[in-house]
């Protein structure tokens, strides 16, 4: 499945953006979906994944309550509100698809977006 990101740019901090994933693939929402963020030189860092039917979600403490994960399976599409957005989320973020009921661990995913540039200025 061919997943594109969308909705990342510059904001200042303490603002807010929506990503968004999507798919052209009908067998999409059969699919829990995960974002990721990954910085030059570290390693990719899991934010949040979402069930297939939305249910199940699970976040990183670190963007609890300020970031929220939906889905729109008749869409194809998952978002990812982002807010009080600060200096440090500034990256490029990944949406990834994977058979399991999702995961933190980014290997268990099975396809990548090609990312979205999330800058934000202090």
């Amino acid at each position: 499945v061919q997943l594109i990101e969308s909705g990342g740019g510059l904001v200042q901090a303490g603002g807010s953006l929506r990503l968004s994933c999507a798919a052209s693939d009908p067998t999409f929402s059969s699919y829990s979906i995960g974002w990721f963020r990954q910085a030059p030189g570290k390693e990719r860092e899991f934010v949040v994944f979402i069930g297939w039917r939305g249910i199940i979600t699970n976040y990183a403490d670190s963007v609890k309550d300020r970031f929220t994960i939906s889905r729109d399976n008749a869409k194809n599409t998952v978002h990812l509100q982002m807010n009080r957005l600060n200096p440090e989320n500034t990256t490029v973020y990944y949406c990834a698809a994977t058979y399991s009921r999702g995961s933190v661990n980014p290997g268990e995913y099975n396809y990548w977006g090609e990312g979205t540039q999330v800058a934000v200025s202090s």
